[in-house]
C-alpha cells in the first residue's frame, strides 16, 4: 500500500503531459485558422507542424508563426502544412493572439531556426508537459493527415 501511495502523486504528473494522437483522430487545421504560408512556392520547402492531445491547454489554441508572422492558429490533435521560401526560417509558438480570453494570457515563445532547402520538408510537433508547458520539437513521425 505504501508503494502505491508514493507513485500515486508520480502518476497523476505524468497525466498532464501530452500524447500523441491515434492516426484517425488527426485532423486538419480548418481553412479558416490557416493565415500565411498558405501558397505554393517555387524552389521553397514544406514545413508541417502537429499538435499533440492532453489536458494542459486542451481548450485553447495556440499560434504558429513562421519568421514571427502568424500563421495558423492551431488546436489539439491538428496539423497544418506550410509552404515557405528555401533559406532560414524562423518556426515559432506563442499564445493564439486572437484569442481574448484566459487562453490568451500568460507567456509563451518559443522559436526554431530550420535551415529550408528546395524541395524538402520538416516535420514538427507541439507538445505541453507539466514541467516545461507548451514546446515546438522537431519531430521525426510524419502526421498520417496533412493539411490540404
Amino acid at each position: 500500500m505504501r508503494s502505491f501511495l508514493a507513485v500515486l502523486p508520480l502518476v497523476l504528473l505524468a497525466g498532464c503531459s501530452s500524447f500523441r494522437p491515434d492516426p484517425e483522430n488527426i485532423t486538419a487545421v480548418p481553412s479558416d485558422r490557416l493565415l500565411a504560408y498558405q501558397e505554393e512556392r517555387q524552389n521553397g520547402g514544406q514545413l508541417i507542424v502537429n499538435r499533440d492531445m492532453g489536458l494542459m491547454g486542451g481548450g485553447c489554441y495556440v499560434a504558429i508563426e513562421v519568421d514571427r508572422k502568424l500563421a495558423a492558429r492551431i488546436g489539439m490533435a491538428e496539423v497544418a502544412s506550410f509552404q515557405v521560401p528555401a533559406g532560414t526560417r524562423v518556426l515559432g509558438l506563442t499564445l493564439d493572439p486572437l484569442d481574448d480570453t484566459l487562453c490568451g494570457m500568460g507567456r509563451l515563445h518559443k522559436e526554431l531556426a530550420v535551415k529550408v532547402e528546395p524541395g524538402s520538408v520538416h516535420y514538427f510537433h507541439v507538445v505541453s508537459e507539466n514541467r516545461v508547458g507548451f514546446d515546438l520539437r522537431p519531430d521525426d513521425k510524419p502526421p498520417q493527415v496533412l493539411a490540404q
